[in-house]
């Protein structure tokens, strides 16, 4: 195996989310983004592949051309070990906004912090922090 990257297909909000990971994640870095041509006008300014860098980890991005019945569900998200208390808040806070909490940031007997967000695009977050 070469490699293996999570990929995440949006329905039009791709760059939208590129930019506000790279607001919520300080150390996050878009490398790539191409954009649909003007072959497709109803996709214009749409990410035909992106791939942004949080942290050590690559995620491809895209933007769907075709209509679909499906999102982003809960049963697969991204698991952030945090290094501090603020990290924790501070992810917390950002990811939360305008987004849906699965599990509210709080002391449970398996983490001394934990939560478990949805964001405002549909990706679901979950955050630990443990002493």
């Amino acid at each position: 195996m070469k490699s293996m990257t999570p990929f995440l297909m949006f329905e039009g909000r791709a760059k939208e989310a590129m930019e506000y990971y790279m607001e919520i994640f300080e150390d996050a870095e878009i490398r790539y983004m191409r954009e649909y041509d003007e072959d497709s006008p109803e996709m214009q300014d749409k990410v035909m592949q992106g791939v942004i860098r949080i942290h050590d980890q690559l995620i491809m991005v895209m933007d769907s051309e075709v209509p679909h019945e499906f999102s982003f569900t809960p049963s697969m998200s991204f698991f952030i070990e945090c290094n501090s208390l603020p990290e924790i808040e501070h992810y917390y806070r950002k990811l939360k906004k305008k987004g849906a909490i699965h599990m509210p940031l709080d002391e449970y007997g398996f983490s001394n912090r934990f939560a478990w967000v949805q964001d405002q695009f549909g990706v679901t977050w979950q955050l630990n922090f443990t002493k």
